[in-house]
């Protein structure tokens, strides 16, 4: 089947490329020219594990091509994904003007019918909006149908190409047959596809993600009561997994979610709340708690040290989540701008976000080029993103850089005797200090 996706980003180049895998020729369309060649040379814009070899697979297989041209792209296909940004607005709203632009577009020049599917993360009702819109422009039959993606950054390949569920909202009989026709690979191996009505394809999406928020506040709202009457966040973690109908997954405390999802989609569906005089009252107590547990550290910090004025703090990890560059909503971002205002110099070491981080702060800090470096002469430690090489560091050589032998763990990195056994001062979080 000839598919376009529209719109490069993270959802897209996955879920084009994913096409591309199952056999289908994708066409992707951006405006961004630069960018566009950079693909065509097989340059990925993004990071994410495994993605490049399945690209580049598919490139050379002469199944994924790219283009700036929506009318070409469109011509050639029957099935249109919209992939695009839907950034939140100061009031929490998601922006849909991306996603209305581009459906306007789409009425002015197709010629036959099409069906328009709804990738981006989107309100209730949005697909009904797509669909005026597009009636606006044109007498032509087509269908909007709402195909919302549960992608991990991180295991995004993986989610893709074995996904636990394809849900699909339509309804219309003929685009219900085509979409299960694109997704037959995954249905012929028993992944359940679950077609139901647009609405409440649109509400699975902010539904899920916005539970996902709140497992992992209600975990660090347990923890930080953990600290307080002595308990161990990773034991009761471990004996609340245990029960299957609340599961292991989510249950890892820390320092706050972040990323280009849980955040913008718990605000969105506030103000659909808002919008309909309906107030989610453990969504907007999940986002203020988590606020404040993404600088929870920061604070122990400035408690530990007293001024916080020419401290040195080393800060291990920039991305918001392991295996990605993305930075949105990073705590890392929170707690550099709580501790530069405390007056503290912050040298940080993540090589895969290093990039985007200046293209945000700039020189505001500095940038080591090793993990080790990065401690030269410092302070304390600060870790907020559980990358893999962090698990099992040289605590000898980090203690022979460093000013203090002192951590700071907003990811729970290492069992307690760990920095305990070497003498380290070991602040983390739900569980005991180590106070060496």
């Amino acid at each position: 089947m000839n598919i376009t996706i529209v719109g490069t980003g993270y959802v897209g180049l996955v879920t084009g490329t994913t096409l591309a895998e199952l056999g289908n020729s994708v066409y992707c369309v951006d405006i961004d020219e630069k960018k566009v060649e950079g693909m065509k040379k097989g340059i990925v814009p993004i990071y994410e594990p495994n993605l490049e070899e399945m690209f580049l697979r598919n490139i050379h297989a002469n199944r994924l091509h790219f283009t700036t041209n929506l009318k070409e792209a469109l011509d050639k296909s029957e099935v249109i994904y919209l992939a695009l940004p839907t950034p939140p607005g100061e009031d929490g709203s998601a922006d849909l003007s991306y996603v209305l632009k581009v459906a306007n577009d789409i009425g002015e020049m197709m010629t036959e019918y099409k069906v328009v599917v709804n990738k981006s993360t989107v309100p209730v009702g949005t697909a009904d909006k797509v669909t005026a819109v597009i009636t606006s422009k044109t007498d032509l039959p087509f269908d909007v149908v709402s195909n919302p993606e549960f992608l991990r950054e991180g295991f995004a390949v993986e989610d893709s190409m074995n996904p636990a569920r394809v849900v699909v909202g339509c309804s219309s009989d003929k685009a219900k047959n085509i979409m299960a026709q694109i997704y037959q690979p995954f249905t012929n191996t028993g992944v359940p596809i679950i077609f139901m009505d647009e609405k409440s394809s649109e509400l699975t999406k902010y539904a899920a993600n916005s539970f996902l928020a709140v497992k992992i506040t209600f975990m660090n709202e347990i923890a930080n009561y953990c600290e307080l009457v002595g308990a161990d966040v990773d034991k009761v973690r471990l004996g609340m997994g245990s029960d299957d109908r609340i599961g292991h997954r989510f249950l890892f405390p820390g320092i706050g979610y972040g990323g280009s999802c849980f955040p913008k989609d718990v605000k969105a569906l506030i103000k659909s709340g808002q919008d309909e005089n309906f107030k989610f009252q453990i969504l907007e107590s999940t986002e203020a708690v988590n606020n404040a547990q993404k600088v929870i550290l920061t604070k122990d910090i400035e408690k530990y040290f007293n001024d916080l004025k020419g401290k040195k703090i080393a800060l291990w990890g920039l991305a918001f989540k392991a295996n990605t560059d993305d930075i949105r909503e990073a705590s890392s971002l929170d707690n550099i701008k709580l501790l530069l205002e405390k007056g503290a110099k912050v040298t940080a070491y993540d090589k895969i976000a290093e990039a985007n981080v200046r293209n945000v702060i700039g020189d505001q800090i500095e940038y080591a080029e090793d993990m080790y470096a990065a401690l030269e002469e410092a302070d304390c430690l600060l870790i907020a993103t559980e990358w893999p090489e962090f698990k099992n560091p040289n605590f000898d050589l980090m203690a022979s850089k460093m000013k203090n032998k002192i951590i700071f763990d907003g990811r729970n990195m290492f069992p307690l005797e760990v920095p305990e056994q070497h003498g380290f001062f070991y602040k983390s979080i739900g569980r005991k200090t180590i106070n060496n």
